[in-house]
């Protein structure tokens, strides 16, 4: 059985744990605000809020419900549109209206429950973030200008938020309903009688945020027996042992991004993780799921094979760890066993001066998928020769590559710009694309060669006149 809160609302059903969120909440509970677009997690029409519990108390995050897995509501509390409507309109609603945000209005939903959950969340109050909490929703009528000035009313309005008691303040400023008040004890006392399952289940399928699976086979996952990934904490966390960052398998790419270990990295980690999805899918997005995915242009993969990171793989308790760039062995084949899950990643530390980028070309700036991606991470001397290097790239051969063979090249060096340019020449004798809709091979090559030299032109912009 799956319990949860719907709105205001106890809800149990024994509905199987592969269904959609979004078909429930439309077919079976008849809350048709949350509308259904894409089925892709694109347009952000089904978006809903889902709050949970931690140690830092109730904490409510936009998902797209169109590809959340019904057992992931286990214990939440879910918010339809519905569940945020007050007497008359609430702050989100009436900076709509007032600034003509919707037109036709299918759309408007999902960016009524984005905003909500902008009022809701820590980040900071400003125009900037307020937008990038709607960067996945689509409106194909308002040309966005009219969202944005509605933004910059709600942005006004949250200028004496509470911190200490956020959802009492914004319940007495008609940002969300009285019945909010009351969640966190109802939440409470489902997790004094929630029971761990066991995640050695093997005849089950391993889901995290399920962000791909459903987008490939919806129809497959419906009656599969699923292990919820997101409900073991064991498989959850950032922290620092023994010199290496560990990252368990079903951290969300938004716990990446806000982690303070990763913003160590260098100053633009936001901006990355920015690139890749939009908020809504990074709030369900995980680690292994990216990763066993192997999809030749996944982000997270690029990213943490420039940190020349390990994989952790579980199998009934026994773990095997073997080098990330290992792991890909051909188009979705993996270096996995049929029982093995992923249990962590890893990567060491960094002891000297270095340097780290990502760098993404897609077709649309956010949630899209990369034509072509590259990470770098370049480790320094104390003659300032590069004493390390790892060089990754997507979208350029069957799966994530890590360019052995170009990194080698640049250990010894000192960077100077004959040096990168001989770089560029090796890196691109090291990949084979193949034409798709993304883009012909020639384009892909001629994109590749301008991310390795946007790599270079950060890191060393003395040699590149700027």
């Amino acid at each position: 059985m799956t319990r949860f809160i719907l709105n205001d609302e106890l809800v149990e059903t024994n509905l199987p744990k592969g269904m959609v969120l979004a078909d429930f909440i439309r077919y079976k509970q008849s809350l048709t605000g949350t509308k259904l677009g894409c089925r892709e997690g694109d347009c952000g029409a089904c978006t809903i809020l889902v709050g949970s519990l931690d140690d830092n108390g109730l904490n409510y995050e936009s998902v797209t419900s169109c590809l959340m897995p019904l057992g992931n509501a286990k214990d939440k509390h879910i918010v339809s549109v519905e569940g945020l409507n007050i007497k008359g309109l609430n702050v989100p609603q009436k900076a709509i209206t007032d600034h003509g945000g919707t037109q036709c209005g299918f759309c408007t939903p999902g960016f009524v429950v984005s905003l909500c959950g902008f009022a809701l969340s820590d980040k900071a109050k400003n125009q900037e973030q307020g937008t990038l909490s709607i960067a996945g929703n689509i409106c194909r009528c308002t040309g966005y200008k009219s969202i944005e000035r509605a933004i910059g009313t709600i942005v006004d309005s949250l200028v004496d938020k509470d911190d200490v008691r956020p959802i009492e303040w914004l319940v007495s400023k008609k940002f969300l309903p009285d019945y909010f008040n009351t969640i966190k004890e109802r939440l409470d006392e489902f997790k004094n009688e929630s029971q761990k399952t066991n995640i050695l289940n093997t005849e089950s399928v391993f889901v995290g945020g399920g962000t791909d699976l459903y987008v490939q086979r919806p129809e497959e996952m419906f009656d599969k027996q699923i292990i919820h990934t997101l409900h073991h904490s064991d498989l959850k966390g950032i922290w620092k042992d023994k010199g290496r960052c560990h990252i368990g398998a079903s951290v969300t790419t938004e716990e990446l991004k806000q982690s303070t270990v990763i913003k160590e990295l260098c100053p633009q980690t936001d901006q990355f993780f920015n690139l890749i999805s939009s908020l809504q899918i990074r709030n369900m997005a995980t680690i292994a799921g990216n990763l066993v995915n192997a999809s030749p242009i996944g982000d997270l993969a690029i990213f943490f094979l420039a940190l020349n990171s390990n994989i952790v793989l579980n199998d009934n308790g026994a773990l095997r760890e073997i080098p990330l760039n290992q792991f890909f062995q051909g188009y979705k084949t993996l270096d996995k066993k049929e029982n093995e899950f992923v249990q962590e990643i890893n990567y060491l530390l960094p002891t000297s001066s270095y340097l780290f980028n990502f760098e993404k070309v897609s077709k649309r700036t956010y949630l899209d998928i990369a034509s072509v991606n590259s990470a770098i991470c370049l480790h320094f001397d104390e003659q300032c020769k590069i004493s390390m290097a790892h060089i990754s790239a997507g979208g350029l051969a069957p799966v994530p590559k890590y360019l052995l063979e170009t990194s080698k090249f640049l250990i010894g060096k000192l960077p100077n710009k004959s040096i990168l340019d001989k770089s560029i020449e090796i890196a691109q004798s090291e990949v084979a694309p193949i034409g798709d809709v993304r883009g012909s091979v020639r384009y892909k090559r001629l994109l590749f060669r301008q991310l390795l030299t946007a790599h270079y032109m950060k890191f060393f912009p003395e040699l590149y006149n700027c």
